[in-house]
């Protein structure tokens, strides 16, 4: 073997590893490697913690439970003392921010702040820049606007964009990193993964959320159609409307304007459910006004609708914060509209919530119109039915009631026996009382028993019989058509002071044996009052007759007056119907 061969195998360490060896100090090399292996555990431990963090928030279906998950998860992930999520508002919203979700601060210290963020500073600059942003001082920054009063000192800061598909949803707010002065680049990239995952979590929860409202929508709307089947009134129904449209909302305040009939420019509150109710029940807002709130559809209370608002409700500008309008349409007299509305210091209605609202306004229309159909057609129905009842009893019945009395008035000179003449005469008189007492119970048939006093039909009658009450006689009273269904409120009125001036002249002044009255409801309402006197006295024509020609012009008809050829006159009081 050579020498060198031998010299090697001979010497156990080689001179330059011996060297090397003693050079090194053994506690050191230890340490390094156990530092190495606690990161190793460190990173496998936080990987586990994002892997369970990311599992629990993608199995809740709730938005509300998924946001806080998610800011809940990120503070434990990165050591965070304070963390907040801010959902981003609609495009154009003065306050970028929608809603706030915090994590690390108590109720008590919320409340003392002076206001939410609104999406400025640092806040801002990440919505207009959704990228991550990584700050050793808040205050330093250049874009840093300062802290609302009584918010806690903040000043490292770990910012991150949630992204659902390409909508930046909203953002992740991360400070006071605990035991560091500052977040560091594991953090950031943790925060990403995390809101990566968030992304698609909110996105299954928001689709959820919106199966979920909308089947409530089609509750609604199913509960209300069963409701206007079972025979609710229009009041009832616009009520009914009201009260759901504010739960499934969550407003605090829901109310449904109606176009007034000949006024234009004018909408009246029909229905109003939440608060105020009884303040905001029957105002009146102008068109103009009500069609910039539909413009909107999502917006603040401002301006001359605020002030309306105000003014009506007896409140303090600005006690209303929040408006989302849709239009509603009930009749052909023009556009209704659904308005919600929530108090100051609630979040804006979501723009997403429109079309359900609007869906749900539709049905609703169409449901109440389909409603109204149905009773207008059973109430005209109703009517030919107790018409032809009342036209038999008053063309057979009292007929040939009246046809015995008469014969028995005939007979009357021809006894002579004095207690038979007053047992004749008694039979007579129970004769035209029966007559009167039949008429009564036509002019009964004439109504529904849905009637009630702002019935036109029913006033009419009423008004005939309490003019003509003082008097011996029983007017005849014929209605025809859908008086009470095609009839505005207003016209009704004027119609009901007609009939009550033209019987009480023909009562009073034509001195009248037979007065009949006819009312028709077809494209026009035609009056007809009709009487045997001897004509209306001069000094009556300057006073109620003047009186009908001026209800007449009002509702843009005319009045006319013509004697009748066999004597007595005719007044016809005719205006035209919407």
């Amino acid at each position: 073997m050579p020498d060198d061969e031998s010299r090697v195998l001979n010497d156990p360490v080689p001179r330059t590893v011996a060297d090397t060896l003693s050079g090194l100090r053994l506690n050191e090399l230890l340490a390094e490697v156990q530092e190495r292996i606690g990161q190793i555990a460190a990173t496998r431990d936080r990987l586990q913690r994002l892997l369970d963090a990311i599992t629990m928030v993608a199995g809740d279906l709730d938005l509300d439970s998924t946001l806080r998950r998610i800011t809940e998860a990120a503070v434990g992930l990165v050591d965070a003392r304070y963390g907040a999520l801010g959902v981003l508002a609609a495009p154009g919203d003065r306050n970028r921010l929608r809603s706030f979700v915090t994590v690390g601060m108590s109720e008590d210290e919320r409340s003392h702040i002076d206001h939410e963020p609104h999406g400025e500073g640092i806040l801002g600059l990440l919505i207009n820049h959704p990228q991550v942003i990584r700050l050793s001082a808040l205050n330093k920054h250049p874009d840093s606007v300062g802290f609302p009063a009584n918010h806690p000192k903040m000043a490292s800061f770990l910012g991150a964009p949630i992204q659902v598909r390409d909508e930046v949803f909203g953002n992740l707010y991360l400070s006071e990193k605990r035991g560091a002065s500052e977040f560091n680049s594991d953090d950031e990239v943790v925060i990403q993964a995390l809101a990566a995952a968030a992304g698609i979590a909110i996105e299954n929860a928001r689709m959820y959320e919106q199966a979920t409202v909308r089947r409530r929508w089609l509750a609604a709307s199913s509960k209300l159609q069963a409701e206007l089947l079972s025979g609710a009134t229009l009041e009832s129904a616009l009520g009914l409307a009201a009260v759901h449209t504010r739960e499934l909302l969550k407003a605090d305040t829901v109310f449904i304007a109606l176009p007034e009939p000949y006024e234009d420019d004018l909408l009246r509150v029909k229905a109003v459910d939440g608060d105020f109710d009884d303040r905001l029940m029957g105002i009146t807002l102008t068109a103009p006004v009500m069609s910039e709130v539909l413009k909107a559809g999502v917006s603040e209370v401002e301006g001359e609708f605020a002030a309306l608002l105000a003014a009506a409700a007896k409140t303090p500008p600005g006690e209303f914060a929040a408006v989302l309008a849709v239009p509603i349409q009930i009749s052909d007299t023009g556009e209704g509209t659904l308005v919600a509305l929530r108090h100051r210091g609630s979040p804006l209605f979501s723009s997403l919530k429109l079309p359900d609202v609007v869906s749900f306004a539709q049905d609703a229309a169409l449901a109440i119109r389909a409603a109204e159909g149905q009773r207008a057609q059973h109430l005209l129905d109703v009517l030919s039915d107790r018409e032809r009842i009342a036209a038999d009893l008053h063309d057979h019945v009292i007929q040939r009631l009246y046809g015995c009395g008469m014969n028995l008035q005939a007979t009357l000179p021809r006894v002579n026996e004095p207690g038979a003449r007053r047992r004749i005469q008694t039979v007579v008189e129970e004769l035209d009382t029966t007559i009167r007492e039949i008429r009564t119970s036509i002019f009964a048939l004439q109504s529904t028993s849905e009637d009630s006093s702002g019935s036109l039909r029913r006033r009419l009658l009423d008004a005939t019989a309490q003019m003509s009450a003082d008097s011996k006689l029983s007017p005849a009273v014929y209605l025809s058509g859908a008086v009470d269904t095609l009839v505005p409120v207003e016209i009704a009125d004027h119609a009901e002071a007609v009939v009550r001036e033209a019987v009480s002249n023909a009562v009073r002044h034509a001195h009248a044996s037979h007065i009949v009255v006819s009312a028709e409801a077809g494209d026009d309402l035609v009056i007809d009052v009709t009487d045997d006197g001897k004509g209306i006295p001069e000094e009556v024509v300057h006073s109620g007759l003047a009186n009908m020609e001026r209800r007449a012009q009002t509702c843009g008809g005319n009045l006319t007056i013509a004697p009748m050829p066999e004597g007595g006159t005719r007044i016809t009081w005719q205006v035209p119907l919407p």
